[in-house]
């Protein structure tokens, strides 16, 4: 199975359109249960999802693939290895697993300071040692690896993807990636779930991009489709994608999208490959 769990709502109230806040336990329980009936296998959390990792692992993860996200590393944290490792140490009693199958960094560019240059090869023997499969990064722009790269060769990244964000492709390091068999983990297929509103729903902060929102909504009356089905499909059809990151904050939702996942909808219009960061970076919309 293509889609992989994300877990922050487990943690924190998260998203733009979550109206019920953080997910409950007995709800969490009910997810995991039917994401593994479901054939998904591969769980994506991180330390600074506030109780994700405590949530997931009294519940317990068994027949899951676990990838968690180093947070950004303090000025102050002292000796940087024993950092790294205390945290890693701390996930895997969190979590209740004996390894984890990706780690990534949530802020990579920190490989660039100078106090920070053996990050890498802890990392990397955080590999040798067993405690950890695969080590990667994290990102918001395909910008950063261009900073990173001639560096540091991760074997996975998760970055954000959709219909409207393609920056991933028309950067070329889709492809790069992909030739280079460096796993490739897409999120915020829904922009957090901008996506799926309509205009009735949509905050009108972001009336500022009408016309593209009417061609969305236009096309999804022509090609009759929902914007769910959409979403989900043209992420999934990109056979360069290893996984595909959704968040959900119910079971009703986690089965919609599993269902949508079944739908093959075959072209996508260029219309739709926005390149305004104010809109594909949810950082920058408490700025509109």
């Amino acid at each position: 199975m293509k889609i992989e769990l994300g877990t922050v709502q487990f943690g924190i109230p998260y998203g733009i359109a979550n109206s019920k806040g953080q997910v409950e336990q007995a709800e969490v329980k009910s997810i995991l249960d039917y994401a593994k009936s479901s054939g998904i296998s591969s769980i994506d959390t991180a330390i600074s999802y506030g109780t994700s990792e405590k949530c997931l692992g009294e519940i317990g993860l068994e027949g899951f693939q676990v990838i968690t996200k180093l947070p950004e590393i303090p000025e102050n944290c002292g000796n940087l290895k024993s950092w790294v490792l205390k945290h890693i140490q701390n996930s895997l009693t969190t979590l209740s697993v004996d390894s984890l199958s990706g780690l990534l960094l949530h802020r990579p560019l920190q490989l660039l300071d100078s106090d920070k240059r053996e990050l890498w090869p802890i990392l990397i023997q955080l590999k040798t040692d067993g405690y950890v499969k695969k080590v990667g990064f994290s990102i918001y722009t395909p910008d950063e690896l261009d900073n990173l790269w001639d560096l540091y060769k991760p074997d996975l990244i998760q970055a954000p993807y959709s219909i409207f964000d393609r920056r991933l492709d028309t950067s070329g390091w889709l492809d790069r990636l992909f030739n280079e068999n460096v796993e490739v983990h897409i999120r915020s297929i829904f922009l957090q779930g901008l996506l799926l509103m309509n205009k009735n729903t949509r905050p009108t902060k972001f009336n500022k991009w009408f016309k593209l929102w009417r061609k969305w909504d236009d096309w999804l009356v022509e090609n009759n489709v929902s914007p769910l089905q959409a979403a989900v499909s043209f992420s999934m059809s990109d056979n360069r994608i290893t996984k595909v990151t959704v968040g959900v904050d119910s079971l009703d939702q986690l089965k919609e999208i599993i269902c949508a996942s079944n739908n093959n909808i075959n072209k996508f219009p260029r219309d739709f490959n926005v390149k305004d960061s104010k809109l594909l970076n949810p950082s920058e919309w408490s700025l509109l």
